[in-house]
């Protein structure tokens, strides 16, 4: 659980970073803290689902259908979260790989201090 809590507290920070360098997504420090909740646990239920669905199709891609698949769990929280908005489905897989490499850099750093 507490793994949990520092993943949704590190999504938070990522998704500020995602909504403040992409005109396309917009967010306020509560809803995306409660978009990357809501991030987690689709995450966690539907994500492998759709990928288990998509298996062939990813095998034909060599992966790639996976970030259409992150860009479309992603999208689903905008329908959930108030304040947490997202202009387009591609925009949607943009700011999907773009909080990818934040979150992996957030979590490097934050394991880094932890370390020392």
């Amino acid at each position: 659980m507490r793994n949990f809590a520092w993943r949704v507290i590190i999504n938070g920070l990522a998704l500020i970073a995602v909504a403040t360098l992409l005109k396309g997504v917009h967010t306020d420090v509560l809803s995306a803290f409660v978009a990357a909740l809501v991030l987690g646990v689709l995450n966690a239920i539907i994500r492998p689902i759709l990928l288990l669905f998509s298996l062939p199709l990813n095998i034909i891609t060599l992966g790639l259908f996976t970030l259409v698949i992150n860009g479309f769990v992603l999208w689903m929280v905008t329908a959930v979260v108030n304040g947490f908005v997202i202009h387009s489905f591609w925009m949607a897989i943009i700011a999907a790989i773009v909080l990818s490499i934040i979150s992996a850099l957030l979590s490097w750093l934050l394991g880094k201090a932890d370390k020392k």
